[in-house]
């Protein structure tokens, strides 16, 4: 029986065969290994390569798999180059590959190296027909096969699992759920028809975009605290403005565009962050020192932060919910504060040294500013939304 569904001969065959290397969605978890084995030192390349290879026979299984289901199973698709004899000898091919890379890394590296490994391949053969019927494993399953990617790259150069290499990881599942969230929209009307539960489907194609806005600027806003605070190499940063500016042009292009634009800005994302990681251009810069305002240090980010949530509550036309939530709480964070202070939990030595109530100046307005904060954010989102 022919392996390929168009033409005849070892041309048609191996055309068929190479059909399923699809470069746009099997760049990312490729590009998030090779990160991964630069963020680790990449101290053996030829261990990457080995990590990186496993990785692409995990995508190909994958992306056979869904042929299989969407095709032949389904009729999804309207065309597929395989047979259904032809899909399942490639999967057998490429699975065969994947657990022949899985057993070199564990003889070379350690069990663990192969265990971080395996995820991508499960990931691929569950996808379809059972965690693309759900709305966390339509969403998740490509970027948490892409997150142990970066993870594994890591571990096989280190041996070790870090924090920068988690933080990063997750950050990568975080941006790529969002894009997963508008590629689905896509396929809407489909997979509403066969009750097919995405996030579009459930919660409808506006919402979905803003779900996925919302998943997208967490990635980037946590890769820019992640790199003010040192967790991830300062340089980081850096990545994040190129990824939002595409997000904002494509904020108003329909999901096949939107996708396209988005995933494509996921490779420059990557490619910057690589360059933070070998390069370290701001690694000798220092956090800006704002003690230099002695005892009015604290006093001058209340004043700061306070103007912002005060903007937000009267933009949002939100001044009295705040005054009153603000009301509420103030007694027990009043007593909650005066009880950790006395305790010695914390200490505050950047501070004007007045006194109110038994607590400090300061805290009295920190007490009223954060739940301004929080009803100026919560209103300004809802907004938003509506």
């Amino acid at each position: 029986m022919a392996i390929a569904r168009h033409g005849s001969g070892p041309r048609a065959t191996l055309g068929a065969i190479a059909s399923q290397i699809h470069p746009v969605f099997m760049l990312p978890p490729l590009a998030a290994s090779g990160f991964g084995a630069v963020l680790g030192g990449l101290g053996a390349p030829r261990l990457a390569a080995l990590h990186l290879a496993v990785a692409f026979c995990a995508l190909y299984t994958a992306h056979v798999k869904d042929g299989l289901v969407d095709f032949h199973r389904r009729g999804e698709d309207d065309d597929h180059p395989l047979t259904r004899r032809g899909c399942h000898l490639a999967l057998a091919g490429s699975t065969l590959l994947c657990f022949v890379g899985v057993v070199v890394l564990a003889l070379r590296v350690d069990a663990v190296a192969a265990l971080l490994s395996l995820p991508g391949w499960i990931v691929a053969v569950l996808h379809a027909p059972h965690l693309d019927t759900n709305p966390f494993g339509a969403t998740l399953g490509y970027p948490v096969g892409i997150g142990f990617a970066l993870l594994g790259g890591y571990y096989v150069q280190s041996l070790a699992l870090s924090t920068t290499a988690v933080a990063f990881a997750v950050v990568f599942v975080v941006v790529l759920a969002g894009i997963k969230v508008v590629d689905d929209a896509t396929d809407y009307a489909y997979d509403r028809s066969v009750d097919k539960r995405t996030v579009a489907v459930i919660v409808g194609r506006d919402r979905a975009r803003l779900v996925a806005g919302a998943l997208m600027s967490a990635g980037m806003a946590a890769v820019v605290a992640l790199a003010a605070t040192g967790v991830v190499p300062r340089g980081s940063a850096f990545a994040t403005l190129p990824f939002l500016a595409v997000a904002l042009v494509a904020r108003r292009a329909d999901a096949e565009l939107a996708t396209m634009l988005l995933v494509r800005a996921s490779y420059l994302f990557f490619a910057l962050l690589v360059v933070a990681v070998w390069v370290r251009p701001l690694s000798g810069v220092a956090l800006p020192d704002i003690t230099v305002l002695g005892p009015y240090t604290y006093l001058a980010t209340e004043v700061l932060w306070g103007a912002v949530a005060v903007a937000l509550v009267v933009r949002a036309g939100a001044v009295r919910a705040a005054a009153r939530t603000a009301a509420v709480l103030y007694p027990f964070a009043y007593v909650w504060d005066w009880y950790t202070l006395s305790v010695g939990v914390f200490s505050i030595p950047m501070r004007t040294g007045i006194d109110l109530l038994g607590i400090p100046l300061e805290e009295h307005l920190f007490m009223l500013i954060v739940p301004t904060m929080v009803v100026g954010v919560h209103e300004t989102l809802r907004d938003l939304g509506d």
